[in-house]
């Protein structure tokens, strides 16, 4: 009962504090940039899925854990895609215009590719998943508080400009527990699963960081803007894969195991993002 309510409001708390750095000028940078936007929102709408459901085919996972990998492929980038931008060098505004755009559009591609990877891996015990709810959730734990962050920088931008080192801390802070709790509650799971689940995930996060950083080198677009496209591929909100696992998959104790591929997600994508943003700085 307290991880259900945990669950969405802590998600909640972490798009907040993303929508809070936004300004319409994020989503004006867009037409400024267009093809650099274009390419970044197909690789991680449409490439991802596909490389992540060309891995599932390859590594043969249960189905628990290869709906839930399409789950993570859905996600779209979060604020932690906008820190290790930041840190390599990358286009900021582009990252964050990225994530902006990403998450909106989420409401409507991920009850569409769940649904479709629930009747493909034929996934029981999810009778009661419904894509209009899934849809509804979405929105109300990832566009309203998004949007609600983006009002108040826009209407109190001092008072934002406070709160955002706060909000931040206490959404990594937020994101370590959620992480942490996927991986405790499915312990046992990980462990009989490490040897398949560990490799397609670190070989998914390797490709789209691959797929993203030749993807834009080969249309000309700006070495900023190519580091931004490459992290926003590579790099998914596992928060939010983790909340939707649990929701659709519901457990009597703990989280689901639908939200642990997004758990093992979220902890390995800092191991296999390093050597890049090393590779990104000496460029």
């Amino acid at each position: 009962m307290i991880i259900d309510i945990f669950l969405p409001i802590s998600l909640a708390f972490i798009m907040f504090s993303l929508g809070i750095r936004l300004t319409i000028n994020d989503f004006k940078n867009i037409s400024l940039h267009p093809k650099a936007f274009i390419v970044g929102i197909l690789n991680q709408m449409i490439v991802l899925p596909l490389i992540a459901f060309a891995i599932l085919s390859i590594f043969k996972l249960d189905s628990v854990l290869s709906v839930g990998i399409m789950i993570l492929a859905c996600c779209p980038g979060g604020a932690t895609s906008n820190m290790i931008t930041k840190i390599a060098k990358g286009d900021m505004a582009l990252s964050i215009s990225y994530t902006a755009v990403a998450s909106i559009a989420t409401i409507i591609t991920l009850p569409l590719i769940v649904a479709f990877s629930i009747n493909h891996f034929d996934l029981q015990n999810t009778e009661s998943f419904k894509m209009i709810w899934l849809s509804l959730e979405m929105i109300l734990i990832a566009l309203v508080p998004v949007c609600m962050g983006l009002y108040i920088n826009m209407k109190y931008s001092n008072f934002s400009k406070k709160i955002i080192p706060m909000a931040n801390k206490i959404s990594t802070t937020l994101f370590i527990i959620i992480v942490i709790g996927a991986l405790a509650s499915n312990w046992n799971i990980f462990i009989q699963n490490l040897s398949v689940l560990g490799p397609s995930i670190i070989l998914l996060i390797t490709m789209m960081f691959l797929i993203g950083y030749n993807s834009a080198k080969l249309l000309g677009i700006n070495r900023k803007q190519t580091i931004a496209i490459s992290i926003e591929s590579g790099i998914q909100n596992a928060s939010l894969g983790i909340v939707v696992g649990s929701s659709i998959l519901p457990t009597q104790q703990g989280m689901s195991s639908l939200s642990l591929p997004s758990g093992v997600y979220g902890v390995l994508m800092f191991f296999v993002c390093l050597p890049f943003i090393f590779w990104f700085l000496k460029k």
